[in-house]
């Protein structure tokens, strides 16, 4: 495996509390989306839920209204 180049940055990993106040959602929903294979994927890291900003990026986009 190569090291990574200089100006590599590594994909931030937001908490539950970084994403739900980033959707306006309660964690108790994002923890239900999580357990039933819903809402952004999620990286359980420990007995914590972590989560890509890319990933929530990414889920926010396939759910954005197609243009009208």
């Amino acid at each position: 495996m190569s090291a990574p180049t200089a100006d590599w940055r590594p994909d931030p990993l937001l908490t539950i509390d970084d994403v739900a106040g980033w959707l306006g959602k309660p964690k108790n929903t994002l923890y239900a989306w999580h357990s039933r294979g819903k809402g952004p994927r999620a990286i359980r890291v420990g007995n914590t839920l972590r989560y890509r900003r890319s990933e929530v990026e990414r889920w926010l986009d396939d759910h954005t209204d197609p243009e009208r």
